[in-house]
């Protein structure tokens, strides 16, 4: 019989078409923007760095193809820090917001380092983008692939699961403090936890200030390819990724499956007066739901404005952001939050078989995961029940909340952990409307 060995070099990942790619003589940056008309790439020695050290211009000719900007610099490795700069029109009421002095975070960035540092020349200057090398030695891990009907899914917040100090932890509050409580979890019976936001979302606000109201919960996206620094124990530039793959590798080797929380409706950039950082930089009237012209965000997600999901663009992004984590980081299945925002066109319209929504049920690269949707979103779609197709399952709202009682006596205590019964999400609609 043939005996399998994996090895790290040899094991499937997904590249990234996007972004920062690492080859052996250096790193290739990739970035699409259709109405740009320069592109610069920033470079950073160290995450404290207001200005960079190196500043790269793209050549228009040379280094585009179509709407998209590519360049490889020779001699850089992963850890470098980068941001991106793009001139183009500044129009608001159309819909273009280019600014060529904005220091931009890459969409397809894969970590980020550091925090929006204060400012005195009104110029925002957002997290630093990090090369990532994927490479890591999964010891042959595989994806679960348990049923959902036999799962038992406990949903955690990665910061409050461990922060208090009743937890015991080395490392609280942290990815590493996760895999310290695996014991915990298989003493509940838990077959799967759902992390509620850890792809990267704001610390502090846009000028380096500790805003007076903290985001804690996460659902507010600054970028979705990179695990949140702030769950690292190690503050080294990238590590939160290594860290991360670390947890999800000893939660499969106790058995329990991850299943990632992700908000693919808005982002950190708010509406016509909030900042730009990264989307509204690039291409807005691309990656944003526009209406008036332009001038203003059609907001389906309650947060200032909605990502444009079914744009061919978008839905490109998503699909891609989708496969890096179940192939770089073995996630096991998604939770969509304001799935409903999925099913609205270009225009906000919704679809009655909306293209995203099909194809993610379809894709054959996610086919060993869950799919699960909240069903609605904040502008009024109400599709419990008849959300998606395929292999689709949905949060059961009626009950969402009555394993609380099951899971905890105290929830500041918990820190706002809970476990959701199998009863609590479902996959047709007579379990939808009956008792538990």
């Amino acid at each position: 019989m043939l005996m399998r060995h994996p090895l790290p070099d040899l094991q499937f990942a997904y590249r990234l078409p996007y972004g920062a790619n690492v080859h052996e003589r250096g790193v290739q940056f990739t970035i699409f923007s259709r109405s740009a008309t320069a592109m610069r790439l920033l470079l950073y020695k160290d995450v404290n760095d207001r200005e960079p050290s190196e500043i790269i211009e793209f050549d228009r000719k040379a280094d585009r193809w179509g709407d998209v900007w590519s360049i490889f610099v020779p001699g850089l490795k992963p850890g470098q820090l980068y941001h991106l700069q793009a001139n183009g029109p500044f129009d608001p009421e159309s819909g273009q917001w280019f600014d060529g002095n904005a220091r931009l975070i890459d969409p397809y960035a894969k970590a980020l380092a550091g925090c929006c540092q204060q400012t005195t020349d009104g110029v925002i200057r957002p997290p630093k983008c990090v090369v990532v090398d994927d490479a890591f030695d999964w010891e042959g891990d595989r994806h679960i692939r348990r049923p959902l009907s036999d799962s038992v899914i406990y949903e955690m917040h990665v910061r409050g699961f461990t922060q208090h100090k009743s937890s015991g932890a080395k490392h609280p509050g942290t990815y590493l403090g996760v895999i310290e409580k695996i014991p915990y979890l298989k003493s509940l019976g838990v077959t799967a936890v759902e992390l509620m936001p850890v792809h990267e979302f704001p610390i502090l606000d846009v000028y380096g200030n500790v805003p007076e109201r903290q985001n804690y919960w996460g659902y507010d996206p600054m970028n979705f390819f990179s695990p949140h620094r702030g769950y690292s124990h190690s503050k080294e530039p990238g590590a939160q990724v290594t860290e991360f793959k670390e947890m999800v590798k000893a939660l499969h080797q106790a058995g329990i499956e991850v299943i990632l929380d992700v908000v693919f409706n808005h982002t950190c950039e708010g509406n016509e007066r909030g900042p730009v950082l990264s989307f509204k930089g690039l291409e807005n009237q691309v990656y944003y739901i526009l209406n008036s012209g332009g001038a203003h965000y059609s907001n389906y997600s309650g947060c200032g404005n909605t990502f444009n999901g079914n744009h061919p663009v978008c839905r490109e992004l998503i699909f891609h952001c989708l496969r890096h984590w179940v192939h770089n980081y073995h996630i096991d299945g998604f939770r969509f939050d304001l799935a409903s925002i999925l099913s609205r066109d270009r225009y906000g319209n919704l679809m009655p078989n909306p293209p995203l929504v099909d194809l993610i049920a379809e894709d054959p690269m996610l086919a060993d995961t869950k799919i699960i949707a909240e069903a609605w979103d904040a502008a009024g779609a109400y599709q419990v029940g008849s959300f998606g197709d395929l292999r689709w399952a949905e949060w059961k709202t009626a009950e969402w909340s009555a394993p609380w009682q099951l899971a905890s006596a105290d929830p500041p205590t918990c820190m706002n952990t809970l476990v959701v019964l199998p009863t609590a999400v479902s996959t047709s609609l007579p379990l939808m409307t009956g008792s538990p």
